[in-house]
Order: C-alpha cells, then sequence, then structure tokens
C-alpha cells in the first residue's frame, strides 16, 4: 500500500506539470511500474496532445508489457481528440491498472474500469481520490455544470476597504502580491472585470510567465475604450465584451450582445455563454460590484482575499451589493488555508452551500 501511495504520489506530481496548459481537458500523470521499479512517466502536456497513460507508454515501450499503470484519472474510453487510452493500455499488455479519481465525463465515468476488467486488466480505483478529484475541480465543475470554475480574487486592507473614497486603489498589496497573483493567473481560462475597473485601473490583465488568456470584460452602457491597456498583446478572439449596448466603434475584441438582471449584464447568462466557449475557468479581478453580484447569485466557487497589512477607515468595500440581514445569512468559507505573501496574507476558501 505504501508503494502504491508512493507511485501515485509521482503521478499527482507529473500531473501538476500541465497546470494553466490542457484546458479544455484536465491534468492528468501517469507512472509505469515493473518488478519495483518505474519503466515510465507521463503527463497530459496540452489538448490535443497524447494523454498522460500514452505519453508514459511511449516512454516505456515494449518493458510495458506486464507492467502497472498508476493514472491519477480514469483513462478515456472514447475517442476525442486522440483515441481512447483503455485501447491503449490493452494492446500495451498492462497487468494492473490504479486510479485515482474517477472521471465524472458521462462518456467514461466509470465505464473504462468495467472495459479494462473484461479485458482481464486487474483494475483498483480510489487511491487518493480526494485529493485527485479536487485537482481538476475546474474540469469537473465544467462538465457536470456546464459553466466555468469561479474563483473571485479581491485585494484589500484589513478593514475590508479597496480604494479610497477619491477612488485611488494603486496599491492596497504590496509588489510582491502582485506578482504572485499575475503567476496564480496561469492556471485559469479566463480573467474577468467590470468596466469600472477598466476605466479607473486600465489593467493589462496580463500572467506570469505569459500566456494566451480570454480576457471578459462586463460593459453594460458601452463605454469601453479601443485604447485601454487590456487589448495591448492580444488577439481579438480572446477578448469577450458583454454589452446591453454594443456600438459601431472598432475595439479588438468579441462584442457580445448580453441580457441584463437586475439593470446588470447577466453573469449567469454569461457564465454559461462562456462554458459553451469550452471555458473552464474564470477568475473574477474586479470590480466590488462584479464580485458582489456573482456572490449575490451564488455563481463563485471559491475565493481569494488578499490581506494588506493595513487600515483605510472610510473607503470604497470589496464587495458591494451583498445584503445581509440576519448573521445566519452570511457568506461562509470552508476547506480554508492561509499564506504569507511577502508582507501580506493571501486567504483561500470555498463557499458554503
Amino acid at each position: 500500500m505504501n508503494n502504491d501511495l508512493n507511485y501515485m504520489n509521482r503521478a499527482w506530481e507529473l500531473a501538476l506539470k500541465g497546470w494553466g496548459r490542457t484546458s479544455p481537458n484536465p491534468m492528468v500523470g501517469a507512472v509505469l511500474v515493473k518488478k519495483g521499479k518505474i519503466i515510465g512517466e507521463g503527463y497530459h502536456h496540452y489538448c490535443g496532445g497524447d494523454h498522460a497513460e500514452v505519453d508514459a507508454l511511449k516512454k516505456a515501450g515494449a518493458a510495458a508489457r506486464g507492467s502497472s499503470l498508476y493514472v491519477t484519472l480514469e483513462p478515456c474510453h472514447h475517442l476525442g481528440r486522440t483515441p481512447p487510452c483503455t485501447q491503449a493500455i490493452v494492446k500495451a499488455g498492462i497487468s494492473r491498472v490504479i486510479v485515482g479519481a474517477i472521471d465524472p465525463n458521462k462518456l467514461n465515468n466509470g465505464k473504462s474500469l468495467k472495459f479494462l476488467r473484461q479485458q482481464g486488466i486487474k483494475v483498483e480505483h480510489g487511491l487518493l481520490a480526494d485529493e485527485l478529484t479536487q485537482l481538476n475541480e475546474a474540469f469537473n465543475c465544467w462538465i457536470t455544470c456546464g459553466r466555468p470554475f469561479v474563483t473571485a480574487k479581491i485585494a484589500q486592507t484589513i478593514d475590508g476597504k479597496i480604494a479610497t473614497l477619491a477612488g485611488e486603489s494603486q496599491w492596497i498589496t504590496s509588489a510582491f502580491a502582485r506578482e504572485y497573483a499575475r503567476r496564480l493567473r496561469y492556471g485559469f481560462d479566463a480573467i474577468m472585470v467590470g468596466i469600472n475597473t477598466v476605466l479607473k485601473d486600465d489593467p493589462q490583465l496580463r500572467t506570469l510567465p505569459s500566456k494566451r488568456i480570454k480576457k471578459i470584460v462586463l460593459d453594460t452602457h458601452g463605454k469601453i475604450s479601443a485604447r485601454a491597456k487590456l487589448f495591448e498583446g492580444t488577439k481579438a478572439e480572446d477578448i469577450f465584451v458583454f454589452t446591453n449596448r454594443p456600438k459601431g466603434n472598432k475595439i479588438k475584441a468579441q462584442v457580445i450582445e448580453a441580457p441584463l438582471y437586475n439593470d446588470k449584464i447577466d453573469l449567469k447568462w454569461v457564465l454559461e455563454f462562456l462554458g459553451e466557449k469550452e471555458v473552464t475557468s474564470v477568475l473574477i479581478e474586479g470590480g466590488s460590484t462584479v464580485v458582489g453580484e456573482a456572490l449575490v447569485r451564488d455563481l463563485v466557487d471559491k475565493m481569494m482575499v488578499y490581506l494588506a497589512p493595513k487600515f483605510m477607515g472610510e473607503g470604497l468595500q470589496a464587495v458591494r451589493g451583498l445584503k445581509i440581514k440576519t448573521l445566519s445569512d452570511m457568506v461562509y468559507l470552508k476547506e480554508m488555508s492561509i499564506d504569507k505573501i511577502g508582507e501580506d496574507i493571501l486567504i483561500q476558501g470555498y463557499l458554503k452551500e
């Protein structure tokens, strides 16, 4: 059992190498073991590339026959961008398959395990299942709910302010924390902001290291300028401006006419639209109205709150529009983690249902 755990942990490490690169596919790692030695390792590098199992099998070659395969996610059993991994496993002569998490995709969802057993292969599953399910929380949400996994990020003072009464907001957190946040962006498919954030802060919304990422702007009244910095170095197909008043001015973006909900862009409609475009994860970076609207409509899955060791007193609240009448109605976080990021603190947690 300890050896099984070690090999699955290694597969988990390999899966993480695909972080920010595999969407809309999940991150997957695989390890081949024979006579107590690793003979092949692999992971899913990018969407359209070899799956982890095939990557490992190619490295092991003929030695794979009679070996054990440790894989973080149930192998695929359907023809997608690549052939079914179950066929490759059978062809390679694998004798035992140890699976971490079950694939929520209805095309798989246990079907591959049944098939492999029918081929005489010993199959086990459930090792590190909870951890490896969480590894692909964005993929799982997209597959089961048809919308992206939504993380809302806030950078605030200890007393919950994100800007002064005069609107000054740059910068609340330290340069170290801001760089850290840009690196975390890499793991997302898209960054979402409201038009007020674009007009006041004029962000570029780039990642570290640099990668193509979709930029989403909620612009009810069509106020965005073609000179906004978020357009710089970005392809038009990677920017979505959702508005209720599409105008004739030319901007380098996909302008989408969206319905309203309580006089704002219907955020639920936007997320469903993005889900159809194979966007599996969205990071809401501002502003307070957008974060508040997402919380009010139960559209946030996870929170990331950066706390600067500062007090502002009067100022703009981090969350607006969330009107709580009783303590029992407050938004609670679960499975929290707290990390010190330079001089700031990052609190992460999932929304309680």
